[in-house]
């Protein structure tokens, strides 16, 4: 059973930065896909970015493609990182880690699908100011 440990998130102001990271157990990073999700109150849980972490491939939000980088620990390649720049109000979440074991995940748009994730963090509030 994979298990995801979520930290960083808090509180920035427009334009700030904050990271994320997540650590995963039980889990080969060889034939696996860990994405980040948020959800706002009221809203459904969207897909923010995924990786896939036996190789390269990395997807986006159109909506945060130019401001976030998932990115994966060169040293502990189960431990994924979600770094958020030019951070905006509607930004304001709470973001959760997942990971599918499977590379399903990471094929074409299924990355951003909640279903195909059978491991999910606690989540961790990302709030953001004007």
């Amino acid at each position: 059973q994979v298990q995801l440990v979520e930290s960083g998130g808090g509180s920035a102001q427009a334009g700030g930065s904050l990271t994320l990271s997540c650590t995963a157990s039980q889990y080969d990073y060889r034939s696996g896909c860990m994405g980040w999700f948020r959800q706002a109150p009221g809203k459904e849980r969207e897909g923010v970015a995924a990786i896939f972490t036996g190789g390269d491939s990395t997807f986006y939000a159109d909506s945060v493609k130019t401001r976030f980088t998932i990115s994966q620990d060169n040293n502990a390649k189960n431990k994924v990182f979600l770094q958020m720049n030019s951070l905006k109000p509607e930004d304001t979440a709470m973001y959760y880690c997942a990971a599918d074991p499977t590379f399903l995940a990471c094929l074409g748009g299924a990355w951003s699908s909640p279903p195909y994730y059978n491991a999910w963090g606690q989540g961790t509030q990302v709030s953001v100011s004007s």
